[in-house]
């Protein structure tokens, strides 16, 4: 097994390929990667996402299928009732910053006002043209919450198009594994769940996965203190506020790593039950819930995978 360490889209992504040619495609992964940024990266004022961005209220923009693809995956889940994702939520998170060195708090005003440019009912898609225009100006699309999970799969995908027998992809949070390990007689790989309230690295359950997608979202992962109040980056779509829950952190273990981007997004916010009662009605999709009292919650499929650790409180 031959693995690699990269900086890119704003976090550490670790690849690894079992292959006689692991350098060669290893390489095209990095390739693929740097593709992929300039397709969906909100942060970068020439891709392909921020050229539909920039003419919002404008003009239509013909895009790559894959980022209509996952635009219209977006507003399907984004205009779902009760969902917690927004994929236009973009003004906001860019008033925030929250995860850069420029973060602050927006005014009641300014987030009011912004409110105003986040409905995703008005993310116009022509299929036929494969185009995408935003009704009105000042609207701004933010993938952030669903891209990786989308390139995870896309990977995987190219993989299996390379007779990869074995591979892992670790996006930041956002694990994607394919075939057998070669490090456990069993074949089932370990994957570690981050313990949300001790530094990375220390785990509060270890996962026995085999061909699947393991995600998770945390309250823990960016954020800033300001005025004695600490602000997390999962940003509430009705209130413009980080959003106010019990939930730490959720990690969603599925065939599709897009579904994982998908369900913590769509999901965090509500109670343990109500999230794992939910998933109990989409196939190949489970959840394991950590809350802020350090209480794991999780799916009964799960049960036979998932070894938790038992650690000392947190200071």
């Amino acid at each position: 097994m031959q693995s690699r360490e990269i900086q890119m889209m704003g976090t550490v992504i670790q690849l690894a390929v079992l292959h006689p040619y692991a350098t060669f495609i290893l390489d095209e992964l990095v390739l693929q990667l740097q593709t992929y940024e300039k397709r969906f990266s909100a942060h970068d004022p020439t891709s392909e996402l921020m050229e539909v961005n920039q003419n919002a209220g404008i003009k239509p923009v013909k895009v790559h299928p894959d980022l209509y693809a996952l635009i219209k995956i977006g507003k399907q889940h984004s205009t779902a009732k009760n969902s917690a994702l927004n994929i236009a939520i973009g003004p906001l998170v860019q008033a925030w910053r929250i995860g850069f060195k420029d973060a602050h708090i927006p005014s009641e005003a300014e987030i009011q006002s912004l409110l105003q440019q986040t409905n995703a009912a008005h993310i116009m898609l022509n299929e036929t043209e494969q185009t995408v225009f935003l009704k009105q100006p000042g609207m701004f699309i933010d993938l952030g919450a669903l891209a990786k999970g989308y390139i995870a799969d896309l990977l995987i995908r190219d993989l299996v198009e390379m007779d990869v027998p074995a591979g892992l992809v670790n996006l930041g949070g956002n694990v994607m594994i394919h075939g057998t390990s070669p490090n456990h007689e069993d074949g089932y790989w370990r994957i570690g769940i981050q313990h949300p309230f001790h530094p990375r690295g220390n785990n509060i359950a270890v996962y026995k996965a085999w061909n699947q997608s393991i995600v998770t979202s945390g309250i823990y992962e960016r954020n800033f203190t300001a005025k004695n109040q600490t602000y997390h980056h999962i940003l509430d779509p009705q209130t413009g506020y980080p959003i106010e829950s019990e939930i730490a952190g959720l990690t969603i273990v599925s065939k599709k790593s897009v579904d994982g981007e998908i369900w913590t997004s769509r999901l965090f916010g509500q109670t343990p039950e109500k999230i794992i009662q939910t998933l109990e009605q989409v196939k190949d999709v489970d959840a394991i819930v950590i809350t802020k009292d350090g209480t794991l919650h999780y799916s009964d499929t799960l049960q036979p995978y998932l070894e938790e650790i038992k650690t000392t409180s947190a200071n």
